[in-house]
């Protein structure tokens, strides 16, 4: 049986450095399908497709696969026909539990989906803190564009942490050479892109119905100095009794620390994002003029505003965005 509980918050990070460093975060996607998959028990989680340049979800079932779903994927994922496909392996699979990560809205109706079926007992659900989605045209046609130049994509990550987990990369592959996607990373987060449905999402809060929330504890530096680490940090926030219990059989694999509500805080666990006032030229632009151009307009940083952060760098001021 799955009941409520008040949420626990926890921060944390794979003790495993090596295994840190590939993950996006602090390695929680990755204790928690370690766990599954070491007992025989299958994961659901979104794999980027090279071939339509899309991130659909699949049912995982060995460490080769879930490599394949690790790190963050700036667009909306494609469900498929994945409630069928995990209730027909668990029906098939009867001694058998299952893991299922997604966004907020993915993994709510996931849980609907498993009480209606009668599984909710036998599937773990985890969501992940959501800054909102884009369309997912908006990313094929821009990756689309990219081969068009440069040749075809053979990989992608939005958070390589090279120069550290406060400081992502984010590149695509052609062609063996590394291609920097700012642009695209910017018009995910200066707000004009998402759907419609994110700007009014009900899941950007500290309280939800999953067995536990994942994401960046980001501000950690501040709140819990001693325990940082620049190498990742992952937030937990556990919502149910089995999320306890889930959360208890995966420590052996984390550095953890009991956190609160108030350390934690950022601005997807209270609000949705907000809507930018250039959403509606944006998408103008883009019916009229089409993806390069909106890239070029709304993914760079102007000049004037280039020498305005060199300045203040300069000067010892803080960098505005």
């Amino acid at each position: 049986m799955v009941d409520l509980i008040d949420t626990i918050v926890y921060a944390g990070r794979l003790k495993d450095k090596a295994a840190l460093m590939s993950s996006s975060s602090g390695g929680a996607f990755t204790a928690l399908s370690d766990f599954f998959l070491k007992n025989g028990n299958a994961v659901v989680a979104a794999i980027y497709n090279y071939e339509n340049h899309t991130a659909e979800f699949q049912m995982i079932f060995d460490e080769v696969q879930r490599d394949k779903a690790k790190g963050s994927k700036y667009m909306q994922s494609k469900p498929g026909d994945i409630y069928r496909e995990a209730y027909r392996w668990l029906m098939e699979n009867p001694e058998k539990e299952l893991l299922f990560i997604g966004m907020g809205c993915q993994a709510d109706g996931f849980r609907k989906f498993s009480e209606i079926k009668g599984i909710r007992d036998r599937v773990y659900i985890v969501d992940i803190i959501c800054h909102g989605s884009p369309s997912p045209k908006l990313w094929r046609e821009y990756a689309e564009l990219i081969q068009k130049k440069d040749g075809k994509i053979t990989y992608l990550t939005f958070k390589d942490k090279r120069n550290g987990w406060k400081s992502p990369t984010a590149y695509v592959k052609v062609n063996g050479a590394e291609k920097p996607i700012k642009d695209y990373v910017k018009v995910f987060y200066n707000r004009c892109a998402l759907r419609p449905s994110c700007y009014e999402c009900p899941y950007a809060t500290t309280e939800r119905k999953t067995d536990m929330t994942i994401g960046d504890f980001w501000h950690i530096e501040e709140t819990i100095p001693d325990f940082y680490d620049p190498n990742g940090n992952s937030l937990f926030l556990i919502h149910t009794n089995r999320g306890e219990e889930l959360f208890e059989k995966i420590q052996g694999d984390l550095d953890y620390r009991l956190s609160n509500t108030r350390q934690c805080w950022q601005a997807n666990l209270e609000a949705p994002t907000k809507k930018s006032e250039q959403r509606e030229e944006f998408w103008n632009d883009y019916q009229r003029k089409g993806i390069d151009f909106v890239m070029k307009k709304y993914g760079t940083v102007p000049m004037k505003t280039k020498i305005k952060n060199k300045l203040l760098r300069i000067i010892g001021g803080v960098r505005t965005k």
